[in-house]
């Protein structure tokens, strides 16, 4: 340490301390040193652009109905005597629903069978005045006019005998109609009439409903551009259709497209789709809104990154690239498929270009950036 010393005008020493006068201004006047740890620009995650195989999938709100539905109604009138079932009760085919009053109905039958009865024994009376009539007629003892109004009598009395068959038929369906049955297998819904009340035929009411819900299915459409895709994907093999929660989030059942409709609808330029699904578990309930989701086809080694990479802007989709030297970069881009989670582009990005996924709105051409990957998934506890 050196010390200058000088004096004043009044003849005082003043002294300066020369040693750390110099090396204090010099240390004012560097830069301080980086800190450590902190980022040189924007933080933001990253993904490389690769190929993968994409399933094509048409989306819509689709519409669950029953695979058959049926009003069950009397065919005959009368008193019903009983109701066989429980309200949401599963029942097959052929099973007996509800009883009306068979007794006036067994009745006519009784009648129809006497009447055959008579008609029967007036037959056979006329088929042996018919021989008499022959044997006398051979000697010249009766009249040839007499053997062919025999004839005619014994014809008239086999056609009495045919229209009581057919009445006793009548009677007989009639009968059995007093019982009930249910048509198709299925799920029974409210009671719509209790027993002891006088029923019709011609009550539009009926008496319950049934629906098949195991299988069950799916009505739904989409935009008339889709159906050559969908018709050729068709006659490789069956499509399968999912359907989702109203969130999108659940998977509620798996299934297969059955058919297309034979028309177009003009006033919307949709056509509608029809799908099968077991339902085992009954997740599916007539009369329900779910998200379907078909999938056509699938696209090999397609060039995909995430959904969220996807910006919009005044000249259409772009995203947010990485250069080599850590600035964002707009990439306008083409995309063939955006399902929400993976976008398939089709022009704009190569093989391992660094895409912007998280992030963006920081960003603008030239920012610089601080890149990072995507956190793996933790795993889920058991």
């Amino acid at each position: 340490m050196v010390f200058a010393f000088t004096r004043g005008s009044f003849g005082v020493a003043v002294g300066t301390m020369v040693g750390v006068a110099a090396p204090l201004a010099a240390a004012l006047a560097q830069p301080a040193p980086p800190s450590q740890g902190m980022p040189q620009g924007v933080p933001v995650t990253i993904v490389r652009a690769a190929p993968q195989d994409v399933p094509v999938v048409l989306r819509n709100v689709g519409l669950v109905q029953a695979y058959q539905s049926v009003l069950v109604r009397a065919r005959v009138d009368g008193t019903l005597d009983s109701v066989n079932f429980d309200e949401g009760q599963e029942v097959k085919a052929g099973d007996v629903l509800a009883q009306i009053d068979p007794r006036p109905y067994q009745a006519v039958l009784d009648q129809a069978v006497a009447k055959r009865a008579a008609d029967e024994a007036q037959l056979a009376n006329a088929q042996l005045d018919l021989q008499r009539y022959s044997e006398l007629a051979r000697s010249n003892f009766a009249s040839r006019q007499s053997v062919d109004t025999q004839h005619a009598l014994v014809a008239q009395v086999t056609a009495n005998i045919q229209g009581d068959q057919a009445a006793i038929d009548t009677a007989k369906l009639n009968l059995g109609f007093t019982r009930i049955t249910a048509p198709v297998t299925g799920r029974v819904g409210l009671r719509l009439v209790d027993a002891g009340n006088l029923i019709h035929a011609t009550d539009a009411t009926g008496i319950v409903s049934i629906a098949q819900i195991k299988p069950i299915s799916v009505v739904f459409s989409l935009p008339q551009d889709t159906l050559p895709d969908v018709m050729q994907s068709m006659q490789a093999g069956k499509l399968a259709v999912s359907a989702r929660s109203a969130n999108d989030q659940t998977e509620l059942a798996a299934g297969q497209l059955q058919t297309i409709d034979n028309t177009i609808d003009q006033t919307s330029g949709t056509y509608k789709l029809k799908a099968v699904f077991a339902n085992a578990d009954q997740h599916l309930w007539p009369g329900q809104f779910v998200n379907v989701a078909l999938r056509v086809r699938d696209l090999k080694d397609a060039l995909s990154v995430p959904s969220a990479a996807l910006q919009r802007g005044p000249s259409g989709m772009f995203v947010y690239t990485v250069t080599p030297d850590n600035a964002a970069a707009v990439q306008p881009v083409t995309v063939t498929q955006d399902d929400g989670k993976v976008a398939v582009i089709a022009t704009g990005l190569t093989v391992g270009a660094q895409v912007v996924v998280n992030g963006q709105s920081k960003l603008q051409n030239g920012t610089r950036v601080a890149p990072s990957a995507p956190a793996a998934p933790k795993p889920q506890a058991s």
